[in-house]
């Protein structure tokens, strides 16, 4: 086991569509504005299309990059990260951000030592 690649991640919360979402806010992530402020359980929200939960909002996910502009500026099929940084790449959003965070496309750097009640991870198999 081990935590996804940025274009893992970003491929299974896409779950095969191009938009940012896979649904209304409301319906898919828990949020600043409907979270109570509080992680929720999983399962709460609405799956993608692939059955994945919460890959939008509730908490951000780290994945296995660091974070940088290149992989914004990548390319299109599988982009890499940056190859070192001071930040690490978390995905998705969380119950304490607003709801444009909560998109399969929204990314955010995090100190790697960062302890963080909104902050978790999901893992991938190979």
């Amino acid at each position: 086991m081990r935590l996804p690649s940025e274009s893992e991640w970003e491929y299974a919360a896409r779950a095969g569509s191009t938009g940012g979402r896979y649904g209304e806010p409301d319906r898919v992530a828990a949020y600043s504005v409907n979270s109570g402020n509080q992680t929720h359980e999983v399962g709460g929200k609405q799956a993608n299309a692939w059955g994945l939960s919460d890959m939008l909002g509730n908490i951000w996910e780290w994945v296995a990059d660091w974070y940088g502009d290149r992989y914004a500026a990548g390319a299109v099929a599988d982009p890499q990260g940056a190859e070192n940084g001071t930040f690490r790449t978390v995905r998705g959003g969380s119950w304490a951000d607003n709801a444009k965070s909560a998109r399969a496309s929204y990314r955010h750097g995090v100190e790697p030592w960062a302890r963080k009640s909104n902050i978790g991870f999901r893992c991938a198999g190979n």
